[in-house]
């Protein structure tokens, strides 16, 4: 069977894609932190390897020799400030370690999990042609994955047979850190509101298969943006609300207001050891219409857009499992 080597294994996508791997035979070496939970890692039979992507000698010592495929999922996605020199180790140091690495192990296949916040935030709908602004922005994640990408092209001029994906918000199960956030927020009525935005969505599972896809018949060198349904975040918000049985849902305000209770929320959240419910960088970003067209992703790598609806029951369903929101009202998932 063919070998894939996975990074950010315990993660959201990381999770999804070793789902998915499992279930079609491959072998998989699946790299992981120390400190991760691994008992989906084991239940699925994959080999563990505990490394670190920012550490060269510990990525040597998880790779095995020639892997059919290296899919880089490992990322940091931190929209705080306070970890950009964290952020910009792993995103831009740990992508040239596994670049580097691959190549030494001759790997015959890479795809790249990017973004699609690494083309920069551009108002309006984007393309694989769109240029890239990234690399200067003031948003340590926007920027990093950019950067990121720039270690791949390298890695290509050397003869990395590498593909690149770049999904824009993720809707699904095993959802810890992004969207769940504010799922969880809405329910506890801790989101005052959101800033006049929107952007593309996509299904956790169908990322998951564009990985595949891309491994078996992505073009080299090329970018595939995954986006396929599109919504206001306002909106979106407001269908959670209604699905969790909130009957007042949070309201549109500007962006200064909204900034303002960030820069706060920054202040007071590390008095009490906790994360801030909202940042400065994330209010940005809520603030940006980004919108992926997926032509390309669909014709070349038979990308599926979930339906909205879908991706709200399987997130809110898998949340309610994992105890990390109340039970939802099932006649309100597509409201």
């Amino acid at each position: 069977m063919p070998l894939a080597f996975v990074t950010g294994a315990t993660g959201f996508v990381g999770l999804n894609l070793i789902q998915a791997l499992a279930r079609d035979g491959w072998d998989v070496v699946a790299l992981h932190r120390a400190t991760s939970d691994v008992a989906l890692l084991d239940h699925w039979g994959v080999q563990r390897q505990t490394g670190d992507i920012t550490d060269l000698a510990s990525v040597r010592d998880a790779m095995p020799e020639h892997p059919d495929v290296v899919f880089h999922v490992a990322g940091d996605t931190s929209l705080w400030r306070r970890h950009r020199a964290g952020q910009t180790l792993v995103n831009v140091r740990g992508t040239r370690n596994l670049v580097k690495v691959a190549l030494e192990r001759r790997a015959t296949r890479f795809v790249h999990t990017s973004s699609a916040v690494a083309f920069g935030l551009h108002s309006g709908r984007i393309n694989e042609q769109t240029p890239v602004s990234a690399a200067k922005s003031p948003i340590d994640y926007v920027r990093t994955k950019a950067l990121a990408e720039r270690e791949i092209r390298r890695g290509i001029a050397r003869g990395l047979q590498a593909v690149i994906l770049n999904p824009a918000n993720i809707l699904g199960r095993h959802d810890y850190n992004n969207w769940s956030k504010l799922f969880q927020l809405v329910q506890q009525r801790r989101l005052p509101g959101m800033p006049d935005g929107g952007g593309s969505f996509c299904h956790a599972e169908a990322v998951a298969a564009a990985h595949l896809a891309a491994a078996e018949q992505g073009r080299v060198g090329c970018n595939y943006l995954l986006g396929g349904q599109d919504a206001a975040y306002l909106t979106l918000v407001k269908r959670v609300a209604s699905a969790l049985g909130r009957s007042v849902a949070p309201r549109p305000l500007p962006v200064p207001v909204l900034s303002a209770y960030a820069r706060l929320e920054e202040t007071v959240a590390p008095m009490f050891r906790r994360a801030p419910d909202l940042t400065r960088e994330t209010v940005t970003l809520l603030a940006s219409n980004i919108y992926c067209d997926t032509t390309r992703a669909r014709q070349e790598l038979g990308f599926d857009c979930v339906s909205m609806d879908r991706m709200l029951r399987d997130t809110m369903e898998w949340m309610v499992e994992a105890g990390l929101l109340d039970s939802v009202n099932p006649s309100t998932h597509s409201a």
